[in-house]
């Protein structure tokens, strides 16, 4: 199955598996996910899990109905119930010795630049040591979510924010069928979607969006994300236990193939990015260093122009002023001004606080 080619995946699971409809959770399910986790761990994979399931078990823990709550009330709930989510995954994870943090973010934090270099960072820090992202909408103050109950766009820009090759999104349904299955005998689980635009103008959508928690059209939505982001994406059935190996054995789903490659993706995204902020001008030693795929540091800078704040898209020029690359600034001009030429060991001290070593990191940048 082409996960054995996934370095860094991303997994949706919906509140429907944590919790059944009489509001019992499910611990022998969440038992058997951790061990698929430690399975694809042992194998060197990253992994961020993105999970509902805040309100359903505030509602547990306070016996309330969970569509008799209105706003205010599900925002108190989804607090109460953070916690008993993220001792829900401690327990099972420990068990297995997987560590797990806690990541809350909502779309504006992975949609607006500067907010999402911040979660990479995180992410990618998580990751050095040894810890498994579980993140979860901020329903405390995110009404969207609330509103809609899903967290299937969210799962999708997690996955464009942290280079994901590959996004699952646990559902309660086995993939994409040609017609709704619950209303069509012959409807046919479609295996793999190769031209995003293409095949989905091939299926009967009349009703189709009805079945699954999220509903099928913020997959197809997730799924758009993903395809042009260079992520692949599969829908499955996660109401088995172990679905995760399940999905490996069986193929039993639907694989969303992005066509274009994330080095593409993420060009594409930067390059097009509003008119740049700013330029820098760097020296031979720096410029030969980017050509060697580093990030740009403070020492090789020789001068800075415009003005624009961290994530803000900049040029850099090189000693004859010619552009050679752009990238996001992971320091505003103000900051740049004060350390140019600088070694990063000194940047802490002339700045004052704990700050990056790279002024524009070699993630966020692209040769022109």
């Amino acid at each position: 199955m082409h996960l054995k080619n996934s370095k860094v995946i991303v997994i949706k699971i919906g509140s429907s598996l944590l919790v059944d409809n009489k509001q019992n959770i499910r611990r022998k399910w969440l038992s058997s996910f951790a061990k698929d986790i430690h399975k694809l761990k042992s194998k060197n994979k990253k992994i961020i899990i993105v999970s509902s399931g805040a309100i359903a078990l505030g509602c547990k823990k306070m016996n309330y109905k969970k569509t008799n709550l209105k706003l205010d009330k599900s925002q108190a709930v989804a607090s109460i119930g953070q916690i008993e989510l993220m001792n829900l995954f401690s327990q099972s994870f420990s068990k297995f010795k997987l560590n797990i943090s806690q990541i809350l973010l909502t779309l504006d934090d992975t949609e607006e630049r500067r907010r999402s270099i911040n979660a990479k960072r995180t992410f990618e820090n998580l990751f050095q040591l040894n810890f498994i992202p579980v993140v979860n909408e901020n329903d405390t103050i995110a009404t969207s979510e609330i509103k809609y109950g899903d967290n299937d766009r969210l799962a999708s820009r997690v996955a464009q924010i942290t280079n994901a090759d590959t996004l699952i999104l646990l559902s309660d349904v086995d993939g994409l069928f040609t017609k709704n299955p619950k209303l069509f005998k012959d409807a046919k689980l479609i295996k793999k979607i190769n031209n995003f635009d293409k095949d989905i103008k091939n299926i009967n959508m009349k009703g189709i969006t009805e079945f699954g928690k999220g509903g099928m059209i913020t997959k197809i939505e997730a799924a758009k994300i993903c395809n042009l982001s260079g992520c692949n994406m599969i829908i499955a059935n996660g109401l088995h236990l172990n679905p995760i190996d399940k999905i490996i054995k069986k193929n039993n789903c639907t694989l969303f193939i992005s066509k274009i490659s994330k080095l593409h993706a993420r060009k594409k995204w930067i390059i097009s990015s509003v008119s740049p902020k700013g330029e820098i001008v760097i020296d031979d030693g720096a410029k030969k260093a980017l050509v060697n795929g580093k990030s740009l540091l403070a020492a090789g800078i020789k001068k800075v122009s415009g003005k624009f704040s961290k994530g803000d898209h900049i040029k850099i020029l090189d000693i004859k002023r010619k552009e050679f690359a752009r990238g996001l600034s992971s320091f505003s001009s103000e900051e740049v001004h004060k350390i140019i030429g600088c070694h990063s060991n000194e940047i802490q001290k002339i700045l004052g606080y704990v700050s990056k070593s790279e002024v524009v990191h070699k993630d966020d940048m692209v040769e022109v």
